[in-house]
Order: structure tokens, then C-alpha cells, then sequence
């Protein structure tokens, strides 16, 4: 990238995630913790610090308190050097009316790219997994000329359908068409087992943006979204090309999570997404020093395993175990467990995503199941095993069959 180009980097938080849900019944959906340590949008904000955008303009909207707490409390870069990672609410500077899509959202805050007077803005989603250097794929998007550059992830062309599908011409960089959800997603040049799925990463050139905003502000039959409208519009004026995601080379990675980027807009990509870490040889590797995911890490001591005696054994397999937990004589295996969580003697927790400050009493059974903060299970109760049951308790149950226990919600025996 030009030294002489300056760029903002705008992350798009308003979502108000209902696919989440409960886990999004009392705080926006970037603010999700995952992981064990992370928010989900510490992800974002990672690849754009890391790769040197240090301008950055967080947009929220609903059930924003802890988001916005996360990042004033967490994401706190050097004022002197004219860096920060900040907040912007919904401020209705244009009427009395919140935003009604992620264009809108930054048609609304269009005093902030006047205010700093950018080359280049960079969009990102603030719900997904991955690692990205966008400074490459801003070197692509101004080197092709482009008004718009597209991420895009090459995806098996039998799984592009649930994907919004980008078709490109015979060069197999200018974009052709947006297609959402496609029965049949036409496949990429020169490569028919796989198609372009959009990752709703965006790259403009700020004249483009700024009058693709405005004309869409004026569109009444408008969706006003960055991908449904946007995009779409820049596409038949010809000036919108695509970014091969696996052509993106992040310092430390290692080819088994090359590539790697989830979308946990659901409650079962969501626990997918946790499965992955718990791997022998995780997908998407936590641990890589070069390209770290950065966040607040609670000043809580390191994890305790205690008991060792008959069938009473504090012990954990292939999980992720946070600081101030404490595994008391029971078993966790293939699971993720937040900081504060207490597992007591003989009890058992098996593919579970347990988030901060949840208790498991002794002889009790957790499988299958994600628990929000402070949810209690009381000695001898299980959870995740008999679904139905489940449900009848008033627990969620995802369409792959995954329980979800909301923020406190009491577990009866």
C-alpha cells in the first residue's frame, strides 16, 4: 500500500443477531464472547490493528452497553499518533429513524469519512472468524482499479447455496453478478467444483462509496444494504472486482488454517466455530504469535485442576480451559470453558461451550450444550442429553440439536 494513502477502517456492529439467540437476548451479537477469552468482534478489530489500520470506527446500534464497554475498556490505541478504535452509536443525524441496513449505517455516519478525509475505507463485518492481512487486499483493490473489492472465499460449489455467490467474467476478477442463496451458484473460471462466496469484506475508493451512499439514500425500494444494494449497483457500472481470500498470506499461519473463516451467525456455526479450537491440531489456530487475536484478559488466576483419587480426577481432553477456572474431580472433554467456571467432583461436561462464571455440580451431566454466564447446574442434573426434555424446560435446542442455556436461566433437576 502507497505510504502516502490513508485509509478508515469501518466495522459494522449494529446486528441485532436474532439467529444467535438467547445468547443475544442481552447484549449486541459482536459482543458474544468466544473462545473462552475473546469477544466476536475482537476478531475484526485484530486483522485491522495487526495489519496497521489503526483508525477505526466501530458502528452500533442494539444492545450496544457491552460492546461498547469492550472497546473503550480494551481497545485503547495511542491518541499521540492520531490512532483509535471507537464507538459510534446510532445518532440520528439525518432524522428521527435508526439505521435499516448496513449501508444506511454508514450513509448515517458519513461525517465520519469527512471528517478524516480517507483514500481508502475498509468495511468489515464484525461476526466472523478468521485472519486476514487487509493491507493485501487493499494493494489488489488499487492495483485493479476497482471502485469496490470484494472478499471472497472459494467454497465447494454443492455448499455455495447457502452463500450469497459472487459470479465473475472470464478474467476471474471483475464481478458480474451478486446472487443470494443461489439453487444453482455458478462456479468460478476455470474451476467448476467450487464457487465465490461473498464474506461480506469490502474495500472502496471513498468518491465511489460516498456516491453509491448517497444515490442509494435516495432509492425508496432500497434495502439500503452493503451487499443486497451496494455491491450490486457498483457491479453494473462495472467498477467492482473480486479478492481470492485464499490469495491473503497471514504471518505464522500454517496451511491447516490457511483459509479458515467462519460466519457464527447461527447457534450451531457458533458451536462448529468452538469445536474447531478443540482439535489436536485446531482449523483456526489460537496460538499463532505473529498475527495474534488481541483482547482484554480479566486478571483471574491460571486454571486449577485438583483430585486425583478412585473415579474423582479433575482432568481435561482436548478443550480450551481459560484463566480462573477450576476443574474440581470432574471430566471435560472437547469443550471450551470461559474463565470462572467451576466444574465440580464426578461430574461430566462433553462438547460444551461454557461461558464465563458457570458452576456444574457434582454429578451432573453437560453434552452437547452451550451455557451462557452464571448459569447454575445443580448437583445430579443434566442437560443436552434428552433434547425434548430439554425443550420442555424451556431451553433452546438448535436445528443440529445443540441445548442452549441463556444469561442465569435456572436449570431444574
Amino acid at each position: 500500500m502507497p505510504a502516502d494513502y490513508r485509509v478508515l477502517a469501518i466495522v459494522l456492529a449494529g446486528g441485532a443477531g436474532k439467529r444467535l439467540a438467547p445468547l443475544t437476548a442481552d447484549r449486541a451479537k459482536p459482543a458474544v464472547p468466544f473462545g473462552g477469552l475473546y469477544r466476536l468482534v475482537d476478531f475484526a478489530l485484530s486483522n485491522l490493528v495487526n495489519g496497521g489500520m489503526r483508525r477505526i470506527c466501530v458502528l452500533t446500534q442494539y444492545k450496544s452497553h457491552s460492546l461498547d464497554r469492550h472497546i473503550t475498556t480494551t481497545w485503547r490505541l495511542s491518541s499521540l499518533l492520531g490512532n483509535y478504535v471507537t464507538p459510534v452509536p446510532a445518532q440520528q443525524r439525518l432524522g428521527p429513524h435508526w439505521y435499516t441496513g448496513s449501508a444506511d449505517a454508514i450513509y448515517q455516519s458519513l461525517n465520519l469519512i469527512f471528517d478524516d478525509q480517507p483514500d481508502i475505507v475498509v468495511v468489515f463485518g464484525a461476526d466472523h472468524v478468521f485472519r486476514m492481512d487487509p493491507v493485501q487486499m487493499i494493494d489488489y483493490h488499487i492495483e485493479s482499479g476497482a471502485g469496490l473489492t470484494v472478499a471472497a472465499l472459494p467454497v465447494p460449489i454443492d455448499e455455495a447455496t447457502a452463500f450469497g455467490v459472487i459470479q465473475t467474467a472470464a478474467d476471474g476478477c471483475t464481478i458480474e453478478a451478486f446472487l443470494e442463496k443461489p439453487a444453482n451458484p455458478p462456479a468460478m473460471p476455470g474451476d467448476p467444483a467450487r464457487a465465490f462466496a461473498s464474506m461480506g469484506i469490502y474495500v472502496f475508493s471513498t468518491d465511489v462509496l460516498v456516491e453509491a451512499l448517497k444515490q442509494d439514500a435516495a432509492d425508496d425500494g432500497s434495502r439500503h444494504d452493503m451487499g443486497g444494494d451496494i455491491a450490486p449497483m457498483l457491479v453494473r457500472e462495472g467498477t467492482a472486482k473480486v479478492y481470492d481470500f485464499l490469495d491473503n498470506h497471514v504471518p505464522g499461519a500454517e496451511e491447516r488454517d490457511s483459509g479458515y473463516w467462519r460466519d457464527v451467525g447461527t447457534l450451531d456455526s457458533y458451536f462448529d466455530a468452538h469445536m474447531d479450537l478443540c482439535a489436536v491440531h485446531p482449523v483456526f489456530n489460537l496460538y499463532n504469535e505473529r498475527w495474534p487475536i488481541l483482547t482484554h484478559v480479566p486478571s483471574q488466576p491460571p486454571a486449577k485442576f485438583v483430585h486425583d483419587s478412585g473415579d474423582r480426577i479433575g482432568r481435561a481432553l482436548n478443550s480450551v480451559v481459560s484463566n480462573g477456572v477450576i476443574v474440581s474431580g470432574g471430566l471435560v472433554r472437547d469443550s471450551v470453558l470461559s474463565p470462572g467456571v467451576r466444574v465440580n467432583s464426578w461430574s461430566r461436561v462433553e462438547r460444551a461451550v461454557l461461558l464465563h462464571n458457570t458452576t456444574i455440580g457434582r454429578h451432573a451431566v453437560v453434552e452437547n450444550a452451550i451455557l451462557d454466564k452464571n448459569v447454575i447446574v445443580p448437583d445430579n442434573a443434566v442437560v443436552g442429553v434428552d433434547k425434548e426434555q430439554d425443550r420442555a424446560r424451556g431451553f433452546v435446542v438448535s436445528a443440529d440439536g445443540i441445548t442452549v442455556v441463556g444469561k442465569g436461566q435456572a436449570v431444574p433437576l
